[in-house]
């Protein structure tokens, strides 16, 4: 994979809308933190377009922007306003020689996994899933962890042990391989297109999503597994996969999970709050190898620097 050169105080940062509009009082706040962060936000008039009811502007309009500010030299990295729905309209829109130039830094999650996978698996290029401005960077240190962003964007030695109190074990062991996934929504919705996820064996997955009942995840989860993807994983993690019980309690995310996946082999942890989560997201970078270690004391450890 190749890697973003790690971003710096002063660094002008994209902003950009390749999925859904979004509010322009949490535009404002996130760009707050941006600046906050020390980096410089940049955008073009274009971000604030609306097409459709409910995308931010035409699919060519969203292209454009998205591939201009990767091949901006002044440039250091990109950050997606929100997710919600859209950014595969992009990818046959993207020219795959405007990403052969020097990776930069792709900051988004949601909806954005379809950008961040087609970055990882079909330009080999590191990716973040992290915190965008609506809903995260808008709320400042409650909606966004500091610490990993920082030291999976800002630091060129890996980003080592990642932990949470929330994080359990479904099934104990220990494995590595290159971290990648994203929202089980959009990997499962990817298959049977030119844009297939299609992740190598030995991989480490990661997958969460958010409102999504049971039976949902039973019929993504399934589908993981019949289309073999599941069984190239070496360790799997899910996200804290928020408001996805049963209205009622019964059945529970964890314990479909756990049962869904009782025929893996390897390690298995649940609820890292990376993506959709209640409280701060922590940022994962994709695209390095990492190890899962599921057990007494569970962590997901980043063994290789995401940036250089």
């Amino acid at each position: 994979m190749r890697k973003p050169r790690a971003l710096r105080p002063g660094d002008r940062i994209a902003v950009v809308a390749p999925a859904s509009a979004f509010a322009r009082e949490q535009f404002d706040a996130g760009i707050s933190e941006l600046r906050e962060l020390g980096f410089e936000p940049v955008y073009e008039p274009t971000v604030f377009d609306r097409h459709g009811g409910y995308l931010a502007g035409t699919a060519e309009t969203r292209a454009i922007a998205l591939q201009r500010a990767w091949a901006d030299p002044k440039i250091a990295g990109l950050i997606a306003v929100r997710g919600g729905y859209g950014s595969v309209h992009v990818l046959p829109l993207l020219d795959p020689a405007v990403f052969a130039g020097p990776p930069k830094a792709f900051i988004g999650y949601s909806d954005n996994t379809s950008f961040l996978a087609w970055l990882n698996l079909a330009c080999g290029v590191v990716s973040f899933h992290g915190p965008m401005l609506e809903g995260r960077l808008a709320r400042g240190e409650e909606g966004y962890d500091r610490d990993t962003f920082r030291r999976c964007l800002c630091r060129t030695v890996p980003a080592g042990e990642i932990i949470h109190p929330l994080v359990e074990s479904l099934h104990d062991g220990e494995a590595s391989g290159v971290l990648l996934g994203g929202t089980l929504t959009q990997l499962t919705a990817s298959l049977g297109t030119p844009y297939a996820f299609d992740p190598p064996h030995g991989c480490v997955l990661f997958l969460e999503d958010v409102a999504e009942r049971p039976y949902r995840l039973d019929r993504m989860l399934t589908q993981l597994r019949l289309s073999g993807i599941l069984s190239r994983a070496s360790a799997i993690v899910f996200g804290e996969m928020a408001r996805c019980d049963e209205p009622g309690g019964d059945p529970v995310a964890r314990d479909v999970i756990r049962e869904l996946t009782a025929g893996f082999s390897g390690p298995i942890l649940f609820g890292l709050p990376s993506g959709h989560t209640a409280g701060a997201m922590l940022t994962l970078p994709f695209g390095v190898n990492a190890r899962v270690i599921a057990g007494t004391r569970s962590a997901l450890v980043i063994e290789e620097a995401a940036v250089s």
